[in-house]
């Protein structure tokens, strides 16, 4: 947490850190697929949770269109670049209200106008720093990635470890960086733990990559291969702008880097985010790994700015045992499943079947059982039973919640009253399993409670006029209420559409602090089973 001094020195309150959360940004030479939307549900619950934390955050997302295999795919199509890619980021942009995301920025590489300057003057700054210079190469090239490969580092056929053709050998005139003079500055940032890459097995494969020596890497294609298709290289317009470089620049340009001093807003959200934030986190898939913990690091070091304070990776979802690929036919889209099931289902599949490492088979019949089992019979059953008890015996007014620790229930108070600091411990590793598994403590514990007390018996004896049994049917009622109204809040990252149906259901006491009784709404699905 930050802490501002006042003119005379003296500390003034701590002010809540900033959180600036980022996906990578997909190629557009096709639609998106299930994996895109992981990525983008997994960073939307971090930004969520920081949010719902009262943190200030900024999301960011958007889509790569400089790739040559976006050029490709448009002259197999028979289509102007330009057209083709604007057409396939708009079905990206579409994600949003069907995953219900809660970006606040996206930005295109090839039309927003915050891009090509910051890309230019990052450039720029990397020449003045003398990380430039130009030769010849011949190397291994998989236009899947957009990367060279060294033979070592391919399969026993020679084909890319991440995509299925063999790559083509290409021989070229570019300009290189100087990557292997930063190397015991990565590395730093990296074993101080300055740059955090989480899981520990991600950080120690890059560490493995640093040992094994870093060689420059080129940062330019000739324009002729792309027919000028990218961000021309300052002072050389025979060479365009390496789609990497121009791709990772996005987590700075989208702030207002490199924009006209004249722009001061643009500046104000670069001080804000980046320069001056506190927290500075990029979600990314295993297959850019390499990008983003060498070769991005790099680039602000080149130019003395500052690095990203996490790197989050996660493994690949996979249909039929093979990562989902355009390329390869294993595409799922998953506005179809959207569709088809509803954003909450797919939003909590991805929560509660992705662990942080190893892939992850999908199925719609995981995903169907997987929301009937927890949401529909779990969450939905809990909340189902907890208002209709309390409209058969209390007309829908919730009973005023005793304080006394003596009556409090085990289990119940230890789930509800832990529920807060294991989201925040869990989603700080970016660890959705075991966020939510911390909520869903909550609903068994409720649900075991439930059976425990039983408020039927106990309404019974009240009935009987036992004084004692109303007094422990009102407490019965209150703690139930205030365990869903709980599960309602830290759900919504998860399940946002799902969780504000909950809480519109569940109302607040400070809802009705004004209007009169603290009342429930009426008993409704709001999870509908599937299967």
């Amino acid at each position: 947490m930050t802490t501002e001094t006042t003119p005379t020195g003296t500390s003034a309150q701590p002010t809540v850190p900033t959180f600036y959360v980022t996906t990578a940004i997909p190629y557009v030479n096709g639609d998106p697929h299930l994996g895109h939307a992981l990525e983008l549900v997994q960073t939307d619950v971090l930004a969520r949770h920081a949010r719902l934390r009262g943190r200030p955050t900024r999301f960011l997302t958007g889509t790569d269109d400089h790739a040559l295999k976006n050029v490709s795919a448009a002259r197999a199509a028979g289509r102007e670049v330009g057209e083709f890619v604007a057409e396939h980021v708009e079905d990206f942009r579409a994600l949003r209200p069907a995953l219900s995301l809660s970006t606040d920025d996206f930005l295109s590489t090839s039309t927003d106008p915050r891009h090509r300057p910051g890309v230019e003057a990052l450039w720029r700054r990397c020449a003045d720093a003398g990380d430039f210079y130009r030769r010849s190469y011949e190397g291994l090239y998989c236009t899947g990635c957009e990367q060279f490969y060294s033979p070592d580092e391919l399969d026993a056929s020679g084909r890319c470890p991440e995509h299925l053709p063999l790559p083509e050998r290409v021989v070229e005139e570019n300009w290189f960086f100087r990557l292997s003079r930063h190397t015991d500055a990565i590395r730093d940032a990296i074993v101080s733990g300055r740059v955090r890459v989480n899981p520990a097995a991600k950080r120690n494969e890059v560490l493995a990559f640093l040992d094994a020596g870093l060689e420059d890497f080129s940062v330019s294609r000739p324009a002729t291969r792309s027919d000028g298709w990218g961000v021309p290289v300052p002072g050389d317009p025979s060479q365009v702008v390496y789609v990497w470089w121009d791709a990772l620049t996005n987590y700075v340009t989208a702030l207002g880097y490199g924009a006209d001093p004249a722009a001061p807003a643009a500046a104000d959200d670069y001080r804000t985010w980046w320069a001056g934030g506190d927290e500075r986190v990029h979600v990314i898939g295993k297959g850019i790994t390499r990008f983003h913990a060498v070769y991005w690091l790099a680039l602000l070091l080149s130019v003395g700015e500052p690095l990203p304070t996490t790197i989050h990776v996660h493994d690949y979802v996979t249909a039929g045992g093979a990562k989902l690929a355009k390329s390869a036919g294993t595409a799922v889209h998953p506005v179809g499943l959207v569709d088809a099931y509803g954003a909450d289902a797919l939003r909590w599949w991805f929560a509660r079947e992705v662990p942080l490492l190893g892939d992850t088979e999908f199925t719609t019949e995981r995903l169907v059982a997987r929301h009937d089992d927890e949401l529909a019979h779990g969450v939905g059953n809990l909340v189902n039973r907890t208002l209709t008890l309390v409209h058969r015996f209390r007309d829908g007014v919730v009973p005023a919640l005793p304080r006394t620790p003596a009556t409090d229930p085990d289990e119940l108070s230890a789930a509800v009253g832990q529920v807060e600091a294991a989201v925040d411990a869990a989603l700080a590793d970016a660890d959705l399993r075991a966020a939510t598994g911390a909520v869903r403590r909550i609903v068994d514990a409720a649900n075991r409670y439930v059976d425990a007390e039983k408020p039927w018996a106990l309404a019974a004896r009240e009935r009987a006029g036992e004084a004692s049994a109303a007094v422990l049917l009102d407490q019965v009622l209150a703690r139930l209420v205030e365990a869903c109204r709980v599960v309602a809040v830290e759900l919504s990252p998860f399940v946002p559409d799902g969780a504000a149906r909950l809480r519109e259901q569940l109302g607040s006491p400070q809802r009705h602090q004004a209007a009169g009784p603290d009342r429930v709404g009426t008993p409704e699905p709001v999870f509908p089973r599937l299967g």
